[in-house]
């Protein structure tokens, strides 16, 4: 709860999520599932995009109304097609997939930025982003109160951390299959 937790509540603080919104979360995984409980709590419909079948069930198991497989379709016209979202929250490092949550927004929407791309560099159109009335947010970790207010959520049984547990000595097996999206959400080390 202390990283991807905090991060992500954050980021949907930063959002402005409310009741009746369309959030599309980007990247279903060990930050995206809690992202996506969030963002939830706020009442708002969740969308979400992966590339990966498995995070698209893990996000089925969570209660997503919308999930996209962005390897099958276009998730920005597939989430134009529901009437746009409110809030696009992107935890994916590819620009590609930055670029999609921005054309999946609605008039006024909002772009949350938490993942921070190899390169540096995601291209926006400008014209749109001003004819829209778009927002781009950038959200990083948060405070102790957004910790509190976290750990407060969890506490009373209102987030679910999706999780796998290892042997230390497994680390290096373990970074590989994070690379391949072969873990659902978070991997935990027992240090016994």
């Amino acid at each position: 709860m202390t990283c991807p937790g905090v991060t992500t509540y954050k980021a949907v603080k930063v959002s402005g999520a409310r009741s009746g919104d369309l959030v599309a979360i980007y990247v279903i995984g060990g930050l995206g599932h809690l992202a996506f409980q969030y963002a939830g709590i706020t009442g708002a419909s969740v969308a979400a995009v992966d590339l990966l079948d498995s995070k698209q069930n893990l996000a089925k198991s969570l209660g997503a109304e919308h999930t996209f497989n962005s390897a099958n379709c276009d998730p920005a016209e597939e989430i134009q097609r529901l009437g746009g979202a409110d809030v696009a929250i992107v935890l994916a490092v590819s620009p590609r997939a930055a670029e999609s949550a921005f054309k999946s927004l609605r008039r006024g929407g909002r772009l949350v930025f938490v993942a921070l791309p190899k390169d540096n560099y995601v291209q926006l159109p400008i014209f749109e982003t001003v004819l829209q009335g778009i927002s781009v947010i950038g959200s990083i970790v948060g405070s102790r109160s957004d910790l509190s207010e976290t750990f407060h959520l969890h506490a009373e049984g209102r987030t679910k951390v999706f999780r796998q547990t290892r042997k230390l000595e497994e680390v290096n097996d373990s970074f590989e299959q994070i690379e391949t999206g072969k873990v659902d959400a978070r991997l935990v080390f027992d240090m016994r």
